[in-house]
């Protein structure tokens, strides 16, 4: 089966034993996060694939139904706001099929980690804990745990102990640090191994979060 996504792929090296699939947020495509695979390149992690996944193109609501590319329909970014539950279900079996295709190729998803940034945080995290095969781990950036009322009864056992970094902004206006914890804290409340990071920075990316993001796969890949 072909999946449905458009993707581009990136390696660190010659025949990946591990791929990370890297959902990127709101308004942008797969090239977004492309740049930082130099910057995860080490001696300490094995050779990995990158995975970077166009979302579909979408009307969203929250920016007065401007159609781009979008993992599922927003109507408000705080935590209490309404979810798009059909969007989400939709996105996580995109991914799902991302998933499927690393299997085809040779990598178990033991060996793989799924990544997002914002939007894609949320997708990543939301695929992630639901997927019926143990991931390596996953990382959610300047994001957080969309439908977490229902991670209880949702979760599969296959993925209660997978270890997951989150990592946000102390000045982040786009997605408040606050709906992070929030989400941080649904996910340890069920025993998830959860991992915090903040930054002094709005919503991006932070130098020593790519150090830590790096530590975060070399734990992970078992290196």
């Amino acid at each position: 089966m072909t999946p449905t996504l458009e993707t581009i792929e990136r390696t660190t090296g010659p025949a990946p034993t591990h791929s990370v699939i890297w959902l990127h947020g709101l308004g942008a495509d797969g090239h977004d996060f492309e740049p930082i695979v130099p910057e995860l390149i080490h001696p300490g992690l094995p050779a990995l694939r990158f995975v970077f996944p166009h979302a579909p193109v979408r009307p969203v609501t929250l920016n007065q139904g401007m159609p781009m590319r979008a993992w599922y329909d927003l109507y408000g970014l705080d935590r209490d706001a309404r979810e798009d539950i059909d969007g989400l279900r939709a996105a996580r079996h995109a991914v799902t099929e991302l998933i499927e295709q690393e299997n085809r190729r040779g990598i178990p998803a033991e060996r793989i980690v799924l990544a997002g940034f914002s939007q894609g945080c949320a997708t990543a995290l939301y695929t992630g804990l639901r997927h019926p095969e143990r991931l390596a781990g996953l990382i959610g950036l300047s994001g957080y745990l969309p439908l977490r009322n229902t991670l209880a009864a949702e979760r599969h056992p296959a993925n209660a102990g997978t270890p997951v970094l989150m990592a946000h902004g102390t000045m982040d206006m786009v997605v408040p640090m606050a709906y992070a914890e929030v989400s941080r804290d649904a996910m340890a409340a069920q025993g998830q191994p959860v991992e915090w990071r903040t930054y002094p920075m709005p919503h991006g990316l932070h130098p020593q979060e790519l150090d830590d993001i790096r530590a975060f796969l070399a734990r992970v890949t078992g290196v």
